[in-house]
């Protein structure tokens, strides 16, 4: 993907340093560019993608850009021949990323679901990323999506000045996708209107996407399948027709089954962000990482680890997520107001924030936690005490 090139009116003295960034990531292999916040998939990781494309000597799908194998080794991470590592950007089974990447091999579009925070956008991303080279033909699913969005749209200049033609047609992601053979992405269907949910109907099980406007239709080369994601959490919101459901595979997104694999999770993906913001590196945090994920760990599965107490789950989902963004601000704070290093007071604030979302209820679930809990355990002292500061 091109990015727009620095203005001339960029200041002259921090010129030398994106320069200098700028050759540094060109010198990896990234691709990114240093002034892009959050470089897509296809940019941030194409020096692993280069590479496992060089590698990579098994068949590939038509229009795909690696093996389904190849697909896999960059989500799930590994050690290449030559010695190029690539990075994990999922942690969990293997087997379900091995499924979910064998269904966007045949004829059937896949659907990742899970409750908030289990990395469905992610992976959905990078599965684009890594078979098609784009992750960015996307439809973002909410209440107020149209059906333009899923199907087309048109330039009303255009319109109005010559009538319907293909010219005036503004094709959605997904008619760009069905006539280019690549990858597109739907995300949160189940927030998406029942009426332009069933839109994606004719498209699924006819690979067809009929313009009786123009009297035409465009078919799906072969390359093309979708890849939405939904949230659990969100059943009864707009429940996905049988008709619609039985045109997905859908490969349900487990949250972390220890807490060693969120703790990875955690520090590797605020390392990637905190290398983008020039905070302190995530290891010399690594005792409050594991002391967040424990917090939410026990308050989501209502029970210690040591499985001796049981403790009120709050009405928050306390996500992987979560946990990040968490250590994240805790991390800046560490960085513009602290020493650097990422402390108790830190993360306290964003804890409080993430499991107090009732006032009321919650509250009290927290302070019960905090004193049943928190005060007992041993060289938990000063985490304890900047909670109850920041609880007030």
């Amino acid at each position: 993907m091109t990015v727009p090139e620095t203005t001339a009116a960029t200041a002259t003295a921090g010129a030398g340093t994106a320069a200098a960034a700028a050759a540094a990531a060109e010198a990896a292999g990234t691709g990114a560019r240093p002034e892009v916040l959050r470089p897509h998939a296809e940019d941030a990781f194409a020096g692993e993608l280069k590479a496992l494309a060089a590698a990579d000597d098994r068949p590939r799908p038509v229009r795909w850009r690696l093996s389904p194998w190849a697909v896999a080794t960059y989500l799930l991470g590994g050690t290449l021949p030559d010695g190029t590592v690539i990075t994990p950007k999922y942690v969990g089974p293997r087997r379900l990323v091995e499924v979910a990447v064998t269904t966007l091999a045949t004829d059937r579009a896949l659907l990742l679901l899970g409750v908030p925070g289990t990395a469905k956008t992610w992976v959905s991303e990078h599965l684009a990323a890594a078979v098609s080279g784009d992750s960015t033909l996307l439809v973002q699913g909410t209440a107020g999506t149209p059906e333009e969005a899923v199907r087309y749209g048109w330039n009303y200049a255009q319109l109005l000045a010559h009538g319907p033609s293909r010219e005036a047609l503004v094709p959605s992601p997904l008619m760009r996708a069905m006539s280019e053979g690549m990858t597109a992405r739907v995300e949160e269907l189940t927030r998406i209107p029942a009426d332009v949910q069933d839109a994606l109907i004719t498209i699924l099980s006819e690979k067809t996407l009929p313009v009786p406007e123009l009297g035409q239709e465009v078919q799906a080369v072969r390359g093309f399948n979708l890849i939405a994601t939904a949230n659990d959490r969100d059943r009864g919101v707009n429940e996905l027709s049988s008709a619609l459901r039985r045109r997905f595979n859908t490969v349900v997104l487990p949250l972390p089954g220890t807490a060693e694999a969120e703790v990875d999770i955690v520090s590797r993906r605020v390392d990637q962000i905190g290398r983008s913001l020039d905070l302190p590196a995530a290891p010399e945090g690594m005792a409050e990482i594991r002391r967040v994920v424990t917090v939410f760990r026990e308050l989501r599965d209502g029970v210690t680890t040591d499985g001796r107490t049981k403790v009120k789950s709050p009405s928050g989902t306390l996500s992987t997520a979560e946990a990040i963004s968490v250590v994240t601000n805790g991390l800046a704070l560490a960085a513009h107001f602290g020493d650097g290093i990422l402390r108790p007071a830190d993360v306290a604030a964003g804890i409080l924030g993430a499991v107090v979302r009732d006032p009321a209820a919650d509250r009290v679930v927290w302070q019960e936690y905090l004193e049943t809990v928190v005060r007992e355990r041993d060289g938990w002292k000063d985490f304890y005490r900047a909670c109850r500061e920041v609880s007030g």
